[in-house]
């Protein structure tokens, strides 16, 4: 009976405790209904994070695309800058050509025009004077010797005349080859200097374009990065405040968790219904039921000390609609026909419980 007695003190107890955290339940609701509340934020400000990831990683594969033109680009660039300078070179060469050949041009024509002066005044001169005669000539011939010197020289004249006409067709022919060279060197000079100068604008234009749509996408991908920095740091300040709610519902569950034992241990049934207070079942079963309390109905509908349902109730003679309205003594007696001796003990979902078979 001692051990038994012990028994009914600890299941009071965590019956005690059980109603205790049930009552205490609303407190912690609403810390509960805070947590809820941040975590919803959480979920959102977490989601808003992982969409700008998401778009700040689109904006790093434009930003490597871009980074990819801009350097071939540039690759072109430094190509035709070469080019460009080898083309300089060329420049320089058919420049220095090109005065080259307007001096040798002016030389030409210098000789042009004093082969030109020469043969006008031969002709001028050949033209007033008489043409002279060999008869005549050997006629006027003081002696074979003076007449081989006149015939020598009437023949170094012709020679000489042949070799100004001949030395000035020449410079002619030199002369207008010089000026077709250079109109082509000049030609030849502007088109580089065009082709490069078009080229190497073109290329800057593109350069500056691509590296504007960089800085466009540079400072849009910053901007997304400061949002999702400043979704972060609001992620981790709710989940702070989750976490101090938390521990303080933990704390206060423990607090009440330790009241309610408190209170359990201090708890002595009244003497005038514990194990000796003359109930029809044992007393382990009623303080699993009701606690030794008339309780009203509960959601099943069964109520008073023994905790029978109406239709029970009635089966074994119970007067009026429930147990709870009848007296201590009649639900006594109902419930001690309803026990059998311990025949139906199964009537009792705490009889189980308690270990009463």
């Amino acid at each position: 009976m001692r051990l038994r007695h012990t028994v009914h003190l600890r299941l009071t107890a965590a019956t005690l405790a059980a109603l205790l955290l049930a009552a205490a339940v609303p407190l912690s609701s609403i810390a509960q209904q805070s947590i809820g509340a941040l975590s919803n934020q959480l979920d959102s400000t977490r989601a808003s994070a992982q969409s700008l990831s998401a778009s700040i990683s689109g904006l790093n594969a434009v930003i490597a695309r871009l980074d990819g033109q801009i350097s071939l680009v540039q690759s072109r660039e430094a190509t035709v800058s070469s080019e460009l300078a080898a083309d300089r070179t060329v420049l320089a060469g058919v420049q220095a050509s090109l005065v080259r050949e307007k001096r040798w041009l002016g030389v030409l024509r210098g000789r042009l025009a004093r082969a030109r002066l020469v043969l006008s005044r031969q002709l001028v001169s050949s033209y007033e004077g008489d043409k002279p005669d060999l008869v005549r000539v050997v006629l006027d011939a003081n002696g074979f010797t003076d007449l081989l010197e006149k015939i020598d020289f009437l023949h170094r004249a012709e020679q000489q005349q042949q070799s100004i006409i001949t030395l000035t067709r020449v410079a002619k022919s030199e002369a207008d080859t010089a000026a077709l060279r250079l109109a082509k060197l000049q030609d030849k000079d502007r088109r580089i200097t065009q082709a490069t100068a078009v080229q190497a604008a073109a290329l800057a234009g593109m350069n500056a374009l691509l590296q504007s749509k960089q800085a466009a996408v540079g400072q849009a991908r910053a901007a997304q990065q400061t949002a999702l920095a400043a979704a972060r740091a609001r992620g981790a300040e709710l989940q702070g405040a989750i976490s101090r709610l938390q521990a303080q519902a933990a704390a206060q569950a423990a607090a009440q968790a330790a009241a309610a034992q408190r209170a359990a241990a201090q708890f002595t049934p009244p003497a005038a219904l514990g194990p000796s207070g003359g109930w029809a079942i044992p007393y382990a079963i009623v303080l699993c039921e009701s606690g030794g309390q008339n309780l009203p109905p509960n959601s099943a509908g069964a109520s008073g000390y023994y905790q029978i349902i109406p239709s029970t109730w009635s089966g074994f003679g119970g007067t009026g609609p429930a147990a709870y309205l009848a007296g201590k003594a009649e639900q006594d007696a109902v419930a001690s026909r309803i026990w059998n001796g311990g025949a139906g003990a199964s009537n009792w979902v705490c009889a189980g419980i308690v270990g009463i078979h």
